[in-house]
C-alpha cells in the first residue's frame, strides 16, 4: 500500500488516482497522514477490503507538486552517519563501531518535489533510505525490529559541508537542517510490500549523471540494527523518522569535491519505493 499527503491530506496512491483516507472512510481515519501512519495496520485491513469501490480522484505525473512530505510533523527525525562502507572510505574516515545518530531538526523536512535553497557553495547530496516508524517502543531486539515499522520512503539528507564542519567539532545537525533539507516521498511504501529493506538499490543523478549507485545490502548497520540501538537509548513513536546513511557518491566525496550550484536538478531514486527530485536555487 501506498500512502501519501496530498495537498495535506492522507491519500492511498494508485495506479488509477488516490483515494481521499478521510472521505472514503466516512471519517473513520484522520485527514492527517501523521495520525494515520499510527494506525496503518488498521487502514491496510480497511484497504484490502474497500480497494474495488473506493472513490477515485485523478491523478498524474502533472500533479507530483501537490505532494507533500510522508510526515509532517514527527517527534524525532534520526540520522546515521557513515553507515556504508564505501562512504566511509571516500570520507577517509574509519568505520564505526556502533551506529553514529544525530538528528535532522524536523522543520527541514519537505515534500518530495520542493525546490531547495542552497546556503553556501558547499552544499551536498546524500540518498537516503527513510524509516517511518508505526509503533512505540524502547530496548526492541534485533528480531523483533522490523515490526515496529509502519514503512519507507525515499529521502535526501542535504547537507551544508562549512557549517557541518565548521569551528572545533562538527555541527552535524545545524549543517543538515536548513529549509528544505529533508525532502522525502514520493508516498510512504508499507513495510508488507518491501521483502527486505536491506535490499534495496539506491540511486542519485545530479542533471542526469549518475553520482550514487548502491544498494541497501552494503549498509555496516542495518535497519534492525539501527532501530534497535536508538531504542536502546530513546523511545521511538509512531511517525518518527530514521535517516539510515547514504552510500558513496557524494560530493564530497568527488576528487575534486563537486558540490551542487543554483540550477541543478537532484534525482534520487530507491528500487521499489519510488523518486524524488529537487531543483537547487538561489536565496531568496
Amino acid at each position: 500500500m501506498r500512502v501519501g499527503n496530498r495537498l495535506g491530506r492522507a491519500v492511498i496512491l494508485t495506479e488509477k488516482g488516490t483515494v481521499d483516507v478521510n472521505a472514503a472512510t466516512q471519517k473513520a481515519f484522520s485527514p492527517s497522514l501523521d495520525e494515520a501512519v499510527s494506525r496503518l495496520d488498521e487502514l491496510r485491513d480497511w484497504w484490502h477490503s474497500a480497494a474495488t469501490s473506493a472513490p477515485l480522484d485523478a491523478f498524474d505525473a502533472s500533479m507530483f507538486h501537490e505532494l507533500g512530505p510522508v510526515v509532517q510533523n514527527p517527534s524525532q527525525v534520526f540520522a546515521i552517519g557513515l553507515n556504508y562502507y564505501a562512504h566511509a572510505g571516500e570520507m577517509g574516515l574509519a568505520l564505526p563501531d556502533e551506529p553514529l545518530v544525530f538528528s535532522k531538526f524536523a522543520s527541514c523536512l519537505t515534500g518530495p518535489f520542493a525546490t531547495v535553497i542552497r546556503p553556501s557553495p558547499m552544499m551536498d547530496w546524500e540518498a537516503e533510505l527513510v524509516v517511518v516508524v508505526g509503533r512505540r517502543g524502547r530496548d526492541i531486539k534485533v528480531a523483533d525490529a522490523l515490526d515496529y515499522v509502519a514503512g519507507y520512503c525515499v529521502g535526501q539528507d542535504y547537507s551544508d559541508r562549512d557549517l557541518q564542519m565548521r569551528g572545533p567539532s562538527a555541527q552535524f545537525s545545524m549543517g543538515k537542517s536548513f529549509e528544505n533539507f529533508g525532502p522525502i516521498g514520493p508516498w510512504l511504501t508499507s513495510v508488507d510490500d518491501v521483502e527486505d529493506p536491506n535490499g534495496l538499490e539506491v540511486s542519485c543523478r545530479v542533471n542526469g549523471v549518475i553520482y550514487q549507485d548502491s544498494s541497501t545490502a552494503n549498509m555496516i548497520f542495518s535497519v534492525p540494527d539501527i532501530i534497535a540501538y536508538v531504542s536502546s537509548v530513546c523511545e521511538i513513536r509512531p511517525g518518527d523518522l530514521i535517516f539510515t546513511g547514504s552510500p558513496e557518491g557524494t560530493g564530497k566525496g568527488q576528487d575534486p569535491p563537486r558540490f551542487l550550484e543554483v540550477g541543478d536538478v537532484v534525482t534520487t531514486t530507491i528500487e521499489g519505493l519510488g523518486t524524488i527530485e529537487n531543483t537547487i536555487v538561489a536565496p531568496h
